[in-house]
């Protein structure tokens, strides 16, 4: 899989977790979960436990789950049951690990699989159907779905059809983070189309205060993997949704004109010695810069864009910038060259069942409800949010989390996976990677890239 999670969360993390969430039942009214305007430990339980009579008494029941999610990040997620825990008296026996990808086929065929699975991608979730284990989700899990997702989302928890596993976090990959004061300093306002994108480019790079854009795509191995975001996200905008999906289930080639017109319109913005690197290089700089030190330049007044994802906050957080709105940093959408079209590129993960006793499509359910995504967000200082839309935004401490919930909940948005994930590895975190960083590095033409990466794809 892509490194596209980011840098670890916040060590703050550590102290929401500490404060823990106020109990669904019992306890001494006093309010130790740290939320601010929160009730007392007992009103909230009567409030939350109310929720929870749906899933009847779970008492000496458990449920067994597997995900990716280790040390901090797994504890949020723990953390995160305690209500279903204690409102229905069920356990829920966690384990966290950074093999899951390799390891849950050969899990699921040896019988000795979890009761739930996340699932980081839905090629991965594809595979495992394909073992005929995965259970087609509950039907209180597809009507949470149907009610709190984009039907995007369900097309992605669904294999040949049959829906199989509701959404949980998400991320959002389509942004671009500048710095307000500069903005405001140089009168530029932040585009509301691709074609005022591309004007302003051209506007910060007549006014030589600084190139409008720095970029870097290097990662050891990974090289290559930030620039693939950057095509992605440019089909999206150039050629369609729906060419998009024909790109990367290769119903069309890779090398389709649509998508050589996709890395030409890329071109316009990065190819450009005049648009790039402030403060680094020239545009073949872009292949050999860290792409986590990529974007810092804003914060200097070098370069006034850097598109990346949201997780991308915590690296200008790391360097003492405030990340808000009116902060040091902040992002706005990739624009589309229609304003009344939103697609957003990103990940997430999604909930499949291998077991249908009734504790564990209740905790299912859970998972799939408002209920889990609020005391989710409840326990996490930040990097982390979903597309439930039954979230509710101000639960969710982080600006940029906030930011990322609302571009993902609405309704307009037409939300697409990270593309090379769901491509062969022999392309998507190979052919793909390489060629986007010859295109940087060498210069290599949009339609040799292209050509390359059709060679590669591999033949049924």
């Amino acid at each position: 899989m892509k490194r596209s999670t980011g840098k670890a969360m916040a060590t703050g993390l550590a102290l929401a977790l500490a404060a823990g969430m106020a109990a669904c039942a019992g306890g001494d009214g006093g309010d130790k979960g740290g939320d601010k305007g929160g009730a007392t430990k007992g009103t909230q339980a009567k409030a939350d436990c109310a929720a929870y009579e749906q899933y009847g008494d779970l008492k000496g029941k458990s449920i067994s789950v597997y995900t990716t999610f280790v040390d901090v990040e797994g504890a949020s997620y723990e953390e995160s049951f305690k209500p279903f825990i204690e409102c229905t008296g069920a356990q829920v026996k966690y384990e966290g690990s950074k093999s899951l990808t390799a390891d849950v086929l050969s899990r699921i065929e040896a019988g000795a699989v979890a009761d739930i699975v996340a699932f980081p991608q839905p090629g991965l979730l594809q595979q495992a159907v394909a073992t005929g284990k995965v259970l087609e989700a509950p039907a209180a899990v597809a009507a949470n779905v149907d009610k709190y997702w984009t039907d995007s989302w369900r097309r992605y928890g669904s294999v040949d059809g049959k829906f199989y596993a509701a959404p949980l976090g998400a991320s959002v990959k389509s942004l671009v983070w500048y710095s307000p004061a500069a903005f405001a300093d140089k009168g530029y306002k932040v585009p509301q189309t691709w074609d005022d994108l591309l004007a302003l480019t051209k506007q910060i790079a007549d006014d030589a205060a600084g190139k409008p854009w720095c970029a870097g795509i290097a990662d050891g191995e990974a090289t290559g993997w930030v620039a693939t975001d950057w095509v992605e996200d440019v089909v999206l905008r150039s050629a369609g949704p729906g060419a998009y999906d024909q790109w990367v289930s290769h119903e069309i080639p890779f090398n389709d004109a649509r998508i050589v017109d996709s890395l030409k319109e890329l071109s316009k913005v990065l190819r450009d010695d005049k648009n790039v690197n402030a403060g680094i290089g020239d545009v073949q700089s872009i292949a050999a810069t860290a792409w986590t030190d990529a974007g810092t330049p804003i914060l200097d007044g070098q370069c006034f864009l850097h598109r990346q994802a949201s997780f991308y906050g915590g690296n200008f957080a790391d360097e003492g910038a405030t990340v808000s709105e009116n902060g040091d940093i902040w992002a706005f959408y990739l624009p589309s060259p229609d304003p009344s079209s939103k697609p957003i590129l990103g990940g997430g993960d999604f909930v499949a069942a291998f077991a249908d006793r009734p504790e564990v499509v209740a905790f299912q359910t859970f998972l799939s409800s408002p209920e889990w995504a609020n005391a989710k967000a409840k326990v996490t200082e930040g990097g982390w949010t979903t597309a439930n839309s039954g979230l509710e935004k101000g639960n969710l401490k982080s600006p940029v989390d906030q930011l990322a919930f609302g571009l993902l909940a609405d309704p307009s948005a037409e939300f697409r996976f990270d593309g090379s994930d769901l491509m062969p590895a022999a392309v998507g975190s190979d052919a793909f990677w390489k060629q986007m960083t010859a295109y940087f590095a060498e210069g290599k033409s949009e339609q040799a890239v292209a050509d390359a990466i059709e060679a590669a794809w591999p033949q049924k």
